[in-house]
């Protein structure tokens, strides 16, 4: 039980900085202190330690104090995205199995019908399971690791409505079902293309 409560308030902790940073209540530059976190949080020292180290390694924090992604910055990582999503994407034609199938398209279903936390949720999970599927743990680590300027993406994405996002998925999808590796690595890179475009022009806003 004790090690679930840790993980809760590490999550929560986690969250809860980079949603301050992402929505720039944390301003860049801002160093961020540990005992001033806790007490905000009811957590230990230890949960929020835990939170900076993971944005850290995501690109958020440097040196405990907030950084503030570049466009240029922004482009590095999702050209890293297209490129290792892309060859998922071809991977997934290959190997998926069925049960991945019906969650991609559940995620679908989500993406069409549900609210915007849902769609957050399941336009996270259709990635996911895509790049989990090259059953390469470089590859899954190496986007996870990103996952906070992902995040970034996916909540300016869903929430400023980008046209076709969830169009998109399902030509993705349709092509994994084909087995046409080919079709599927384009049509992935063009998706995160398009996320990337449409960011960058409401961020300029």
């Amino acid at each position: 039980m004790k090690k679930k409560t840790q993980q809760h308030a590490y999550l929560q902790s986690y969250e809860y900085i980079r949603d301050q940073i992402l929505n720039g209540e944390l301003e860049r530059g801002t160093k961020l202190i540990e005992e001033k976190l806790a007490e905000q949080l009811g957590v230990s020292r230890t949960p929020i330690r835990e939170s900076i180290r993971k944005l850290e390694q995501e690109g958020l924090v440097k040196q405990k104090r907030v950084v503030n992604p570049t466009d240029m910055d922004l482009r590095h990582y999702f050209q890293v995205r297209i490129l290792l999503e892309g060859f998922a994407a071809r991977s997934a034609s290959t190997y998926m199995n069925e049960t991945d199938l019906k969650q991609l398209k559940e995620c679908i279903d989500i993406g069409r019908n549900g609210t915007n936390e849902e769609i957050m949720e399941a336009n996270k999970q259709f990635h996911d399971i895509i790049v989990n599927a090259t059953n390469n743990p470089v590859m899954v680590d190496t986007i996870e690791r990103m996952q906070s300027i992902i995040y970034l993406f996916r909540k300016t994405v869903v929430y400023h409505n980008r046209p076709f996002l969830i169009d998109e998925h399902q030509e993705i999808y349709d092509a994994i079902v084909a087995h046409n590796g080919d079709e599927a690595e384009r049509l992935m890179k063009e998706h995160i293309q398009a996320d990337l475009e449409f960011c960058l022009h409401v961020m300029r806003g």
